[in-house]
């Protein structure tokens, strides 16, 4: 008993991590229609930041500055954030499917920059010993797991508030306005460009942060952590939760981790142990097929974004 709660925690810490992915996924695509197809280069921008400002001194890379937890998550944020303004101030001018594939090559760049810089990220060997929250109890699995949920749930929660009043601000309509017309939105007085360029590097904070996360609860990262699967699972999290809805975001984020968590059980209960890393690939197969049922059944979304009609309907 003892030890299915521990993996409880363990599976909902790891699944609200990729929730607060989701909400800046959500901020950039959901609210302001931007088509970022790179998420796993700022998610891996967010992990690899807070590794190396948190890490002890050490001749395997460059930095290892020891800084607190905290301090490392808020320089995830910025330099993800930074990151994503400088590469959306080249890029926003782009649309739809053009958008998508400069976002991916960007991604793309960023993992092999984190493959071969071996100075900078520890090349393919990566980082290790990055500092876990609590990890003086690490030796007791049922606390340390308790614990890490508590605090990653705190987190989304804020999250979750801050993004909401973002949204119902006259911030957010703006971001809505421009993704259902940006002409009309212009024609207001209103700068497209400036706010595409926020809403893309505050999602790429949010990113970030929750890479952070992931690194810091698993205290080890490398490149092949941030393939573009990662960013397939995502996108897949958002999609089945519902696009434009916070809600929606986190709530895919845990139905998707568990479908994945629960095919990687299945395939190791039914697949000899010498075939398993081939067939890990089913994992990909399985949230596929979850997500084109999904489109065919729910095509906004388990909790979609609500419509003009029914907001005047529940006020």
């Amino acid at each position: 008993m003892i030890g299915f709660a521990s993996y409880a925690f363990f599976f909902l810490t790891t699944a609200l991590s990729y929730a607060i992915i989701c909400l800046g996924l959500n901020l950039q695509w959901g609210q302001t229609g931007l088509f970022n197809v790179g998420v796993a280069g700022f998610v891996g921008i967010g992990a690899y930041a807070s590794a190396l400002l948190t890490t002890p001194a050490t001749d395997a890379h460059l930095m290892g500055w020891g800084l607190p937890i905290a301090a490392g998550w808020l320089g995830a944020m910025l330099v993800s954030g930074t990151a994503s303004a400088l590469i959306g101030f080249a890029t926003l001018r782009l649309r739809s499917d053009y958008l998508a594939i400069t976002t991916f090559g960007v991604a793309v760049t960023i993992h092999l920059i984190a493959l071969n810089a071996q100075r900078l990220t520890g090349g393919p060997y990566g980082i290790a010993f990055i500092p876990r929250p609590f990890n003086e109890v690490a030796d007791r699995p049922l606390l340390f797991n308790g614990l890490n949920l508590a605090l990653v749930a705190a987190l989304t929660f804020v999250l979750y508030i801050a993004s909401e009043r973002l949204v119902r601000s006259p911030w957010g309509r703006v971001l809505r306005a421009i993704r259902e017309d940006e002409r009309a939105a212009a024609s207001l007085g209103k700068s497209p460009s400036l706010y595409r360029l926020q809403a893309f590097a505050l999602g790429g904070a949010v990113m970030g942060l929750g890479g952070a996360l992931q690194a810091h609860f698993i205290g080890f990262i490398a490149p092949d952590n941030y393939l573009s699967s990662l960013t397939f699972l995502v996108w897949t999290m958002l999609i089945i939760g519902g696009s434009g809805n916070n809600r929606g975001a986190i709530l895919g984020g845990v139905l998707v981790w568990a479908l994945w968590s629960a095919s990687g059980v299945a395939i190791g209960a039914i697949v000899p142990a010498e075939q398993q890393a081939r067939a890990a690939a089913l994992k990909i197969v399985a949230v596929g097929v979850f997500l084109a049922l999904a489109l065919l059944l729910r095509p906004r979304g388990l909790i979609g974004e609500r419509t003009v009609v029914s907001r005047h309907l529940d006020e």
